[in-house]
């Protein structure tokens, strides 16, 4: 799929910054941001995700381009995903996502985007421990190494630091990701790119220690590590369906076939199953349990097609879109 940045000047770089009750960092953080890289000029878009504070008003004193404000709390997911769809309107080349916190250096961005600009990579991520972190717990760090292990699984490829959120993404590949989830976008981006043939590299960067307050979302690390389990667990579905639940039925025929070992011996050695019918109900039970699927990912590999086929035309009408933007700008 086309629409690559045109050449290193000249273009739109977008920073989306995803924000929830950050009125305390987030002016700081935009007017750090460099206005002009490398002649290429800086638009920031702020999504206030239902903010009690006055967070969307310091965005806007701060001189954001674009602020967004959701009457609710929606999540991080569907807020990142309205930045990206903002940042395609104002026909971003290049859209570069950024906590509100201040804990990652906006100065790095020429570092996030050099990759894209060299079409080397269509996704670039800022690696944490790839670079140099002033605080982080340990149990935040033993979260982050964790989950980014098991995004590399469902993915299958190794990152460093599949947590972070200081990313950039071509506009092309921006196009390409459809986010579904509604709490973390961080996860299911990664196994959604990697799925798509998108080129991902990591560049290292620099995590400051956060000065007010406490993290918006990994407040709770049960919980996060739950529902962005979940969320890695139904990307991984949808797109390999046919190996997921082949995977599930194996496991539930091979287990049928184990309980199963003790009540087929027995039958054959005095032609009865008496003493161990419980068993053989179970086995009964698992065996039918892993055909059923078995079948169910037949019926989802070939629903698969359908997804995919919708999701091209997705593609070709965000094409359109920004075509359109271009000629009537």
């Amino acid at each position: 799929m086309g629409l690559r940045p045109r050449g290193r000047l000249g273009l739109i770089i977008a920073v989306t910054i995803p924000a929830y009750n950050e009125e305390a960092t987030l002016g700081e953080v935009i007017r750090e941001i460099p206005r002009k890289i490398d002649d290429n000029s800086t638009k920031i878009v702020v999504v206030d995700d239902g903010s009690t504070d006055s967070t969307a008003q310091a965005a806007t004193d701060a001189g954001a381009d674009l602020v967004l404000r959701h009457k609710s709390r929606l999540g991080l997911a569907k807020t990142f995903a309205e930045g990206l769809a903002a940042a395609l309107k104002m026909r971003a080349d290049i859209i570069v996502n950024i906590d509100a916190d201040g804990q990652y250096d906006t100065h790095q961005i020429s570092d996030l985007i050099k990759p894209i600009l060299q079409d080397e990579a269509d996704i670039v991520l800022g690696s944490r421990f790839k670079g140099w972190i002033e605080q982080m717990s340990w149990g935040k760090r033993i979260g982050n190494i964790l989950m980014t292990r098991m995004t590399s699984l469902l993915a299958g490829t190794h990152f460093s630091d599949a947590q972070t959120g200081f990313r950039a993404i071509s506009r092309d590949a921006a196009m390409q990701l459809n986010i579904l989830g509604d709490y973390t976008y961080v996860q299911e981006m990664l196994i959604q790119a990697t799925h798509k043939g998108l080129r991902i590299v990591e560049v290292p960067v620099r995590f400051r220690k956060r000065t007010t307050g406490e993290s918006r979302l990994v407040s709770n690390l049960p919980n996060y590590a739950s529902r962005a389990g979940l969320t890695m667990l139904r990307t991984y579905r949808d797109f390999k369906p046919l190996r997921t639940f082949l995977a599930i039925g194996g496991v539930l025929f091979a287990a049928g076939l184990l309980v199963g070992v003790r009540v087929i011996v027995h039958y054959f050695e005095t032609g009865l199953v008496t003493p161990y019918v419980p068993s053989a109900i179970l086995t009964g039970v698992l065996m039918i349990l892993g055909f059923q699927a078995i079948f169910l990912g037949l019926i989802a590999d070939m629903l698969r097609g359908n997804r995919v086929l919708l999701e091209e035309i997705l593609y070709m009408l965000r094409s359109e879109n920004v075509q359109e933007s271009k000629s009537g700008k």
